[in-house]
């Protein structure tokens, strides 16, 4: 009993180390960028969402807009006070949806973590995250002229912790508060990413998300609601998931669904919907996970 304890041991720890060896540079990596972008480059992305409003583009607005969302190093939480002290200077509530419902889905160190998953997957995240954007921006704009869609009456701009007086000191501060918040979901995705290459066939994974294309996305995008719980602790579980045949178009639907109601996020989106809208975003995130899940199978 305790040599085969040992021996599984070794087994798993062996998968440890290879996933460390694979994944821990895009995620050193996405931590320095994140934290050089929060720094040095947060307030000039607002600047340019900001002084989009002097720009006569109209509708064509929710394009910069969702890029400038995917840009934006904060998350769902520090995004919709922004967001309230934008919509209290005039902004349009439909540039606000583009621009928030892309940086729900993706920022810069999340682009670097995806980056292992390789470069295909790296296009379709992006590439998705950046229409979901517009999508979102071009229903707000179709569907409800009238009124605001977003109440914000409850959240005021936060306090930046960017505030040492020394550049170098602010950069670093800003490193270990990324460190210590994804590290421990980093090392919780390489364990059980070792625990199920070593104990889950690949088969299973190939019939579950590969071998029916329909049903696989409409699996990941149901999956993707209970088991996303921080974007760079899911990254080796997917990669893992891809090389043990789960289909682009599944792998695209988990990577829109998990963020979109990562429960954090829901919490935050909820406040400013209320209970109708929020019901409605729902819908939305997961017609649209399926939708891009199934174009990309169609046409891969």
């Amino acid at each position: 009993m305790i040599d085969t304890l040992r021996r599984e041991g070794i087994y798993l720890w062996f998968y440890v180390t290879v996933l460390l060896k694979q994944i821990a540079p895009y995620w050193a990596t996405g931590i320095l960028l994140g934290s050089v972008i929060s720094v040095f480059g947060k307030k000039r992305i607002h600047r340019l969402f900001q002084n989009m409003q002097h720009k006569q583009v109209g509708i064509w607005g929710v394009i910069p807009a969702s890029l400038l969302g995917m840009a934006s190093p904060i998350c769902m939480y520090g995004t919709i006070p922004i967001a309230a002290s934008f919509s209290e200077k005039g902004m349009r509530h439909d540039w606000l949806a583009s621009f928030m419902m892309s940086s729900i889905l993706l920022n810069p160190q999340l682009i670097i973590y995806s980056a292992a998953l390789g470069r295909t997957a790296l296009i379709i995240r992006i590439g998705s995250c950046f229409i979901y954007g517009i999508a979102a921006g071009i229903c707000v704009r179709l569907f409800n002229r009238k009124k605001p869609f977003f109440d914000f009456s409850r959240f005021s701009p936060p306090e930046s912790r960017d505030t040492d007086p020394a550049t170098l000191m602010r950069l670093l501060k800003n490193v270990w508060r990324n460190i210590r918040a994804t590290t421990p979901y980093f090392l919780l995705a390489i364990v059980l990413t070792a625990l199920f290459q070593r104990y889950v066939p690949a088969d299973v994974i190939a019939g579950l998300f590969g071998s029916q294309r329909g049903f696989g996305v409409l699996m990941a995008a149901t999956l993707g609601v209970p088991l996303y719980v921080c974007g760079g602790g899911t990254i080796p579980l997917l990669m893992e998931w891809m090389r043990s045949g789960m289909g682009m178009g599944a792998a695209a639907a988990f990577m829109i669904t998990g963020p979109a109601t990562k429960l954090t996020n829901l919490g935050a989106v909820k406040i400013v919907l209320g209970s109708k809208r929020f019901a409605l975003y729902i819908l939305y995130a997961v017609l649209f996970a399926l939708l891009t899940g199934v174009l990309i199978d169609l046409f891969s």
